[in-house]
C-alpha cells in the first residue's frame, strides 16, 4: 500500500509519519517538498503529484490554521481550507484512493451545552471555520471514499501549541488571565494519529465505513482548567515557573476580545467513532500528562 500525506510538519502530520509507516510506504510531503509539491496554494501542482504517486490513501493533515489572521487572508485560507481539499478529493476519486482529512470544531456556533454529533447544523462564526466546513463539503460532494475527522485544541510535544504557550508565559509573568467560559476538549496530537491509523486499515477491508467523524479526548474542560492542570504538571516536574497557582485567574471570553470569534461550546460527540471502529477514547488529562514525559525539560 502507498500512503501520501501532505502536512508532515505540523504537530499531527509529525505524529502520523510515525503511525502510518507500518502500514506501508508512507511518501511525506511539506509545502517546501522539492520533487513533489506538497504546497496546497498550488492547486495544478498537487494534482500532478497525486498522479504520479498514485497513492492508495491520501492523508491531509495541511490546514491555514491561524485562525485570527485568516479574518485578514480569507482567499488564502479558502484555498488552503476548502479548494485543496476539494483537489484532493477529485484525485482520490480519479484514482479509486481514500482521502483522510481533518476539519474542526469552529464549524459549528457554539451555542449551547450539548456535545454536538456530526449532522448537526453547522454555522461557523469566523473565516476559518466556514472554510474548513467548505473544505467538508467538497469532500463529501466529490463521491470518493473518505474518513473526515473534526478535532479540536490540538497540542503535542512538537510544534507551537497551548501547552507550549502556558509554560513559556507561567517563566515570564506574575499572573495570567485564562478564558474559562470556552468548553473543549485538549486532544494530543499522538492519539489523532493513532487513530487515523486504526481507521485506515479498517476502511481498506470496509468501504462502508467512510464518512464523517468527531474525534475528540474524552471529557471536556475549559482554556482555564486545561491552564490548571498544565502548571500542576510544571510544578511536579520541577519546571522554573515565575507563576504562582493563585496569580491564574479565569476570564470571560468578552474580556478578551479577538479578531476572530471563538465558539463557547466546542463539545464534540464521538459516539460515532467509537461504535463504528470500536474504540474508547482516553480522558484529555492522559494525553496532557503524557506530553510532560516526554518534553525536555532543559528546554523550560
Amino acid at each position: 500500500m502507498k500512503i501520501l500525506l501532505f502536512g508532515k510538519n505540523g504537530q499531527v502530520g509529525w505524529e502520523l509519519q510515525r503511525s502510518l509507516a507500518p502500514l506501508g510506504e508512507l511518501i511525506a510531503l511539506n509545502r517546501d517538498s522539492s520533487e513533489l509539491c506538497g504546497d496546497l496554494t498550488r492547486l495544478e501542482k498537487i494534482a500532478q503529484t497525486i498522479q504520479r504517486v498514485a497513492p492508495d490513501v491520501i492523508v491531509n493533515a495541511a490546514a491555514y490554521t491561524a485562525v485570527d489572521k485568516a479574518e485578514n487572508e480569507p482567499d488564502l485560507a479558502h484555498i488552503i481550507n476548502a479548494l485543496a481539499p476539494g483537489v484532493l478529493a477529485k484525485e482520490a476519486k480519479r484514482n479509486n484512493a481514500w482521502l483522510v482529512h481533518y476539519s474542526t470544531d469552529y464549524v459549528f456556533d457554539g451555542s449551547g451545552s450539548s456535545p454536538r454529533i456530526e449532522t448537526d447544523l453547522c454555522a461557523p462564526l469566523n473565516v476559518y471555520g466556514r472554510t474548513k466546513r467548505e473544505g467538508e463539503q467538497l469532500i463529501a460532494a466529490s463521491g470518493c471514499h473518505h474518513l473526515i475527522f473534526r478535532t479540536s485544541w490540538i497540542y503535542s510535544t512538537y510544534g507551537n501549541n497551548f501547552i507550549k504557550t502556558m509554560l513559556r508565559l507561567g517563566k515570564a509573568r506574575d499572573s495570567l488571565s485564562i478564558v474559562d467560559d470556552q468548553i473543549g476538549a485538549p486532544t494530543s496530537a499522538d492519539l489523532i494519529a493513532d487513530i487515523t491509523a486504526h481507521t485506515v486499515r479498517t476502511a481498506l477491508q470496509r468501504p462502508t465505513v467512510s464518512g464523517l467523524y468527531h474525534l475528540v479526548a474524552s471529557e471536556y474542560t475549559s482554556w482555564y482548567h486545561f491552564a490548571r492542570l498544565i502548571f500542576d504538571c510544571a510544578q511536579q516536574a520541577s519546571l522554573p515557573l515565575k507563576l504562582q497557582p493563585d496569580a491564574l485567574l479565569p476570564i470571560a471570553s468578552s474580556d478578551f476580545p479577538l479578531p476572530a470569534e471563538r465558539p463557547l461550546n466546542s463539545r464534540l460527540d464521538t459516539h460515532k467513532l467509537e461504535s463504528t471502529f470500536n474504540l474508547k477514547l482516553p480522558h484529555w488529562k492522559t494525553g496532557v500528562t503524557r506530553v510532560f514525559n516526554e518534553l525536555d525539560k532543559n528546554k523550560y
